[in-house]
């Protein structure tokens, strides 16, 4: 009993321990972002129709460190504002699957293979998804453009820099703080419990892992940067990388509140090719990871194996935990505060 709670601990500590210098500068890279880029800016170049388009609007969700429920009102505010369906949807299947503080807890965890596959993935499955919906819904609507929403909007105030730091530390970390500390957790629990190659032994390495962790995948909320170690934990235990690689692609893109959202917005055949697009392109992508790259699954354990923890990643961890539990014992004291 104390030697798994003891395993457990440890498994907590090293995963959150390796991860925690590349998601704080995710988080600092975030924030400069936000300030960055400006909202007019993104509005005029993905409001045409056409490939271009498309593809800016797939490329420029890559590196945004959205998550599938964070990305939904984004996407409405763009379309709102012009942007054609194609490029919604785009952008849609293409921000959650990644962004700049994925990317890099991808590298720390699983590699550097891994870091290139998942932006190349997530790329070419919105460019999918955005000529699919071009293709098949080709109903004209219009679209009233909000040209003054920036105006009428309050505007943020201060320093850039300081508006930077709150929106990646803050902001940023308050929406995916407890996704992330349960993926966590639940990799350590996989990793404590879990027998190896226990599901190369119950689900195989074939498709059929890949359609059963797909499942699993498409109606949960787990955003990009939590799944990495979910998917590290798998492929530990026997799942196949290509396996791995169908879940990181389905539970960061797709949960049931975001689908009956775009649904309703966006209208059903719209709805039906994100839902088509995620499903082909992470199976292809799976597919063929384990086709032609199979030791890949062996380089992912050898770099975790491989890991080790200086002092300056535990105190990494620690600034980590304390930006990411920060706002949660806020929101606690404020939902207990006695009301005068």
């Amino acid at each position: 009993m104390w030697d798994t709670i003891k395993t457990l601990v440890i498994d907590f500590w090293s995963t959150l321990a390796e991860m925690s210098p590349y998601l704080l500068f995710g988080f600092l890279v975030a924030g400069l972002l936000s300030v960055w880029i400006s909202p007019a800016l993104v509005r005029r170049h993905l409001g045409r129709r056409g490939l271009g388009s498309i593809i800016r609007a797939s490329a420029f969700g890559v590196p945004l460190p959205l998550c599938s429920c964070g990305v939904i009102p984004v996407s409405m505010s763009l379309r709102k504002s012009g942007a054609s369906k194609g490029s919604t949807v785009a952008f849609l299947l293409s921000t959650p699957q990644t962004g700049v503080d994925s990317i890099l807890v991808t590298y720390s965890l699983m590699g550097p293979i891994f870091m290139v596959i998942r932006p190349v993935v997530a790329l070419i499955t919105g460019i999918v998804g955005g000529l699919g919906v071009e293709l098949f819904d080709r109903r004209v609507e219009s679209v009233q453009a909000a040209d003054d929403d920036e105006s009428n909007g309050q505007k943020p105030t201060g320093p850039w820099y300081l508006r930077a730091l709150r929106h990646g530390f803050v902001t940023l970390a308050q929406d995916i703080g407890k996704p992330i500390l349960v993926g966590v957790v639940i990799a350590a629990v996989i990793g404590a419990l879990v027998p190896d190659d226990f599901f190369a032994e119950t689900l195989g390495t074939g498709l059929t892992a890949m359609l059963v962790l797909m499942v699993a995948g498409i109606p949960m909320y787990v955003c990009a940067t939590a799944s990495v170690p979910v998917a590290v934990a798998l492929i530990a235990k026997g799942v196949s990388p290509g396996a791995a690689l169908v879940f990181l692609m389905t539970g960061p893109a797709t949960n049931a509140a975001g689908f009956a959202t775009l649904w309703s917005v966006l209208g059903r055949r719209a709805a039906v090719v994100y839902m088509v697009s995620v499903v082909g392109c992470a199976l292809a992508a799976g597919l063929a990871v384990d086709r032609f790259l199979p030791d890949l699954g062996l380089a992912v354990q050898s770099h975790w194996h491989a890991m080790t923890t200086p002092w300056w990643q535990h105190l990494a961890a620690v600034v980590l935990l304390a930006v990411l539990i920060t706002p949660m014992v806020a929101k606690l004291r404020r939902q207990f505060r006695p009301s005068s």
